[in-house]
């Protein structure tokens, strides 16, 4: 008895080992903190001195990311990604515990496929395009979509074959909170009376070589009842479609590309075309500079506006750098769009900005 005792004992204990060592799990994470200074905040010009609570140069963040190993190539892999405002430990993404990422999926060589709230296409389409990503001061500020573009309850493919890149997403219910904003708009979807309310469709083709590459990606989003932004029916609709470029010039990156939305809302039709033209360039190994122009022509109307901005990145060690950046966003007629993303702006008005941070990945 007690010999069986102990080779069950043993089974069982390389059993856990051998589950243990085929399952990998990472925590991984980024904190940066920034101050920044914007002029002409409201409509009697008066300037503001804060630290931001969206991004400094990338949104501070804390993650879980794991693999297990299936056999025969295939791997189950899960990622939990939460948000977080520097300025003040809250959550972001409406309040969401991972509101940046929740997903469980199957990867293998055909590709990987995950379920849950996750980043969707047009998230990825601009991610080597867009030079200064979810900077403070970027197009991010113009379209704030841009750096929230996720799904909820979706489901998400995304696959690689040689040179070309193929992905999409369906969501159910492309928002569940109701917390308002670009990341939290009130369409949680799923219902029975309107199989199209809330519902999302995202979709991804790219080519890309070790000197270039583009990417065209597709979006559209359904209202439905209560829903933020005039979007408060499914016959409502928000729709992007890209077109994004980059190519090395000798160590320069030289990145731009375009952004077409057409929006049906509640409140009427309004259309825009998002174009955007950046460089990026190592002045020496620690220290990069990053600049980036973008204009949006709003049709039908007279809100127009135009950005220019440039940040200087000198990275201490592998994991810790500090930058300085300045910008200016030029609004014409009805338009208020502010040069830092979640900011105020006086109608019409140009606001200029000075930041610096620290950045931080662990």
């Amino acid at each position: 008895m007690k010999y069986a005792l102990c080779s069950a004992a043993a089974l069982l204990g390389g059993i856990a080992a051998s589950a243990a060592s085929a399952q990998n799990v990472t925590v991984y994470g980024l904190f940066d903190a920034a101050i920044a200074h914007t002029t002409n905040v409201n409509a009697a010009g008066d300037s503001m001195t804060k630290m931001p609570s969206l991004t400094g140069s990338l949104p501070s963040r804390i993650g879980f990311r794991g693999t297990e190993d299936l056999g025969d190539g295939l791997q189950a892999v899960f990622t939990l990604e939460n948000g977080f405002a520097p300025d003040s430990g809250t959550m972001g993404q409406g309040g969401r515990l991972f509101g940046r990422q929740a997903s469980l999926g199957l990867k293998s060589k055909y590709g990987t496929l995950t379920l849950g709230r996750q980043i969707n296409m047009t998230f990825i389409a601009t991610q080597k395009s867009d030079v200064l990503g979810p900077n403070l001061f970027s197009i991010s500020s113009i379209d704030l979509y841009l750096p929230n573009a996720r799904s909820d309850n979706a489901i998400g493919y995304l696959g690689q074959f040689g040179a070309f890149t193929a992905g999409a997403t369906w969501s159910f219910g492309r928002d569940n909170s109701a917390a308002g904003g670009p990341s939290a708009t009130n369409c949680g979807g799923e219902l029975a009376v309107d199989k199209k309310a809330c519902r999302q469709v995202t979709a991804l083709l790219g080519y890309e070589e070790k000197r270039f590459g583009v990417t065209t990606s597709y979006d559209k989003l359904y209202g439905g009842p209560g829903a933020a932004a005039g979007l408060t029916s499914s016959a409502n609709f928000d729709r992007r479609i890209t077109l994004n470029g980059w190519a090395m010039l000798g160590e320069t990156k030289l990145a731009g590309g375009v952004i077409a939305r057409r929006t049906e809302a509640a409140t009427g039709l309004s259309e825009s075309n998002l174009y955007y033209l950046g460089a990026s360039h190592p002045i020496m190994p620690q220290l990069v500079l990053d600049a980036q122009v973008a204009y949006r022509n709003a049709k039908h109307s007279d809100a127009d506006v135009k950005m220019a901005v440039a940040r200087l990145m000198y990275f201490l060690s592998r994991r810790t750098a500090t930058y300085v950046g300045i910008g200016t966003m030029k609004n014409e007629g009805a338009s208020a769009v502010a040069l830092d993303a979640g900011g105020t702006v006086g109608v019409g008005k140009t606001q200029n900005g000075v930041m610096a941070g620290l950045r931080h990945t662990f």
